[in-house]
């Protein structure tokens, strides 16, 4: 199949490595910097040359906030036979687009990425992709992702949206708090270290992939829920309340287990 990646990041210079193995694969990204290391795969230098490429698939990586307008912009160049999809981490605005998109679309989120993940082993990571999918092009993901023994899962955008706000916020939260009070004239003890390499991979992160889950319309009633239990806990320890700290940790940690 031919298939057109635009965005030449981690994400979509991965997908391009991956499925140039099975399929004529094209990329196209407006900083040639990134374009560099991709060796044998087809550069388009500039968009219009997509039309030339004539894709069956194309798979837009590039980053939230300009998955529409990229979009847009290669509208002109593909025929409406092209099957367009996303791997936006947050689907906001991207259900009403596919709804009103004269193409067939597949919306995923590979729940995974090179700066946490081991890409070289996923048997353990998680895909999403979104109900309403062109079952077509939802094979190939689905064909694709098997490869690596990936564990698929269907959501609505809805759904996903608000899964996120739990499964990504919480955490992101979690580290810039962290980050924020970081003493470096502190000796750090093992738990510190740990809790800093996490901070550190997750503001290695593109700021604009940051910003899109913190602005995720389900994120603020996440981030109310965590200060809420915050000032339970400033309660607790202001008050010395040792009866009621041991009840606190009791209900931890049976919310992990």
């Amino acid at each position: 199949m031919r298939i057109v990646i635009l965005g030449a990041g981690k994400m979509g210079s991965w997908f391009a490595r991956e499925l140039f193995r099975e399929h004529d694969i094209a990329i196209y990204d407006i900083d040639k910097e990134k374009l560099k290391s991709l060796k044998d795969i087809k550069i388009l230098s500039e968009i219009y040359e997509v039309r030339v490429f004539n894709p069956e698939f194309l798979i837009n990586a590039v980053s939230l906030h300009n998955t529409i307008a990229a979009f847009e912009k290669v509208k002109p160049y593909i025929l409406e036979s092209c099957i367009i999809s996303d791997i936006a981490s947050i689907k906001s605005g991207l259900e009403n687009y596919y709804r009103t998109s004269p193409f067939r679309f597949v919306s995923i989120h590979p729940m995974f990425g090179p700066t946490f993940a081991d890409m070289e082993s996923l048997k353990e990571e998680s895909v999403v992709i979104m109900k309403g999918s062109d079952i077509k092009g939802a094979q190939l993901f689905r064909s694709f992702f098997e490869r690596f023994k990936v564990k698929i899962f269907e959501y609505s955008f809805e759904k996903h949206d608000k899964m996120m706000a739990y499964s990504l916020t919480i955490p992101f939260i979690s580290s810039m708090a962290f980050a924020a009070c970081v003493d470096r004239s502190t000796v750090p003890g093992t738990t510190f270290s740990k809790h800093m390499e996490i901070a550190k991979g997750l503001l290695s992160e593109d700021n604009h992939l940051l910003s899109e889950v913190l602005f995720n319309p389900y994120s603020l009633a996440e981030l109310d829920k965590v200060t809420a239990k915050l000032e339970y806990l400033k309660h607790i320890i202001r008050e010395k309340d040792s009866e009621e700290l041991e009840t606190f940790f009791q209900r931890l940690r049976k919310n992990i287990v």
